[in-house]
Formats: structure tokens, C-alpha cells, sequence
């Protein structure tokens, strides 16, 4: 566990046809609103980091929307990730040049774990993140198998593995999200997050499952130090705030 970093709450904004959307385990999408106004909106609550994620962007085989990164990165005031259709360098080059601060992949990482090494060298590491998502699959020996294209293609490899090896390329930031958690508010899935921040060095985004304050800080104890959530803060269900002033009675390294 990763004590000595401060804990930051990172808002996700998953996309679809332009608009923030949030599903319960990847699938039954709902509206949450224009993505540009809720960035506003994140960045006036005191939110630490943004991510948006084009979750149609893979399986529809295209590249992240440009023009929404370009509204979203005005919008914002803090240091924002875009993931969801970045496979090459090219692609990665131009959502950086639209104003994302930071890039995740996954599917593509995935397929070819050479485009990691590939984009670090480029952009350099602290540009760059590696979104595990994964499903419980007991015959594996981590417990957890990981899957890609927005969750819907199993690939018979073990997690913990695919984040060992992720984190020898040199990856500052993993970000594995438990299918089974994802939008359900039943807390993240924390034999999951300690399981890879005990095997790697990177800093783990804890993603999947909040849905109470206590969740968080359950995550911080396993070993995250970025608390990922969408459903609980794009319908108020808790305020960052708030959220932030729980973790610090708690006596996490909260920043104000």
C-alpha cells in the first residue's frame, strides 16, 4: 500500500454518442448529462482528477471523439484522462493535442503490449495509464480474469499477471475495474485492488462499485490512492466535499 501518496478523488464521465452516460455492470445505460457541464461542475466541488472514457469507442472500432475531449478540456481545471479508443500513437498523440492531460488504454494494451513501451517512450510514463477491466473467474489463480472491448470479450488471462506485466513496462497508473462491481454501489472490489497494488509498483484507481463513503476508504486501505466514481457524484448521491471531509476523519492523506 501506497501510504505516503495523497489520496485524490477522480469523478469518470463514461461517454456515448457525446453525452455522460452510467451503466450497472456495463450495460444498462442511462443519461447523466452534457460532459463539459459536469467537468465545470467537478472542478467547482474540488475534485483532484477527471477521466472520460468513450465506452462505445472500441467495439465501434473508432477513435475517441475529438471535438467532445476539446470541450471538456476547456471546461476543466484539473488534470484529465481520456480512454476508449486510443490504439495507436497517432490517435494517443492527437487526444493529448486536444487537451487530455493524461491517456488510458486497454483493449489495445491488451492486444499488443508493445504499444505501452511504444507510447511511455513518446509521451513519457506519467502520461500514460492501463485500464485492467476484469470479471471473477475462479479456474484462474489470481481469482479474476481479465476482459476488453468495454467488457465484453473474456480473454482467459489472469489479472494479477496481465498487471505484472503492465507495470514492467514502466506504467505509473493501473486501473483495474471489476465488471461485477461496475455501477452496483455495493463497494469496489478490494481483494481485486490489493491483489495488483501488492503485485506491482504503480498507483492503483480504485473503479467499480461505490456507492457510500465508507467504500472509499475501504479502497484507500486496500491499496488505491485514486478513488474513481461516476453513478454516486453524477446523481448526487454524494457530494465531494463531504467525501472529502469523511476521509480525513478517517485520517487519509486527503487533498484539500
Amino acid at each position: 500500500m501506497q501510504s505516503d501518496r495523497k489520496i485524490k478523488i477522480m469523478p469518470c464521465l463514461d461517454m456515448q454518442n457525446g453525452r455522460v452516460v452510467k451503466g450497472v455492470h456495463f450495460v444498462n445505460i442511462k443519461d447523466a448529462g452534457d460532459p463539459a457541464e459536469c467537468a465545470k461542475a467537478y472542478c467547482r466541488a474540488g475534485a483532484d482528477e477527471l477521466a472520460m472514457l468513450d465506452i462505445t469507442a472500441t467495439v465501434e472500432n473508432r477513435p475517441t471523439m475529438l471535438d467532445v475531449v476539446k470541450k471538456v478540456a476547456l471546461a476543466t481545471t484539473i488534470p484529465f484522462t481520456v480512454g476508449g479508443g486510443i490504439g495507436d500513437l497517432k490517435i494517443a498523440e492527437a487526444v493529448l493535442k486536444a487537451g487530455a492531460d493524461k491517456i488510458s488504454t486497454s483493449s489495445a494494451a491488451f492486444r499488443k503490449p508493445q504499444i505501452i513501451s511504444e507510447m511511455i517512450k513518446q509521451f513519457g510514463p506519467e502520461k500514460i495509464t492501463v485500464a485492467i477491466d476484469v470479471d471473477k473467474n475462479p479456474k484462474l489463480p489470481s481469482g479474476y480474469e481479465v476482459y476488453i472491448d468495454g467488457g465484453r470479450t473474456a480473454t482467459g488471462t489472469d489479472a494479477v499477471e496481465w498487471a505484472k506485466k503492465v507495470d514492467s513496462f514502466g506504467v505509473k497508473v493501473i486501473l483495474p475495474t471489476s465488471k461485477a462491481a461496475d455501477g452496483a454501489k455495493t463497494g469496489y472490489d478490494l481483494p481485486l485492488i490489493k491483489a495488483i497494488a501488492d503485485a506491482t509498483g504503480a498507483e492503483i484507481v480504485a473503479s467499480g462499485g461505490a456507492g457510500k463513503m465508507e467504500h472509499f476508504s475501504e479502497a484507500v486501505k486496500a491499496g488505491a490512492t485514486v478513488l474513481l466514481a461516476a453513478s454516486v457524484f453524477h446523481f448526487n448521491i454524494i457530494e465531494i466535499p463531504k467525501l472529502k471531509a469523511f476521509l480525513r476523519q478517517e485520517g487519509l492523506n486527503i487533498i484539500l
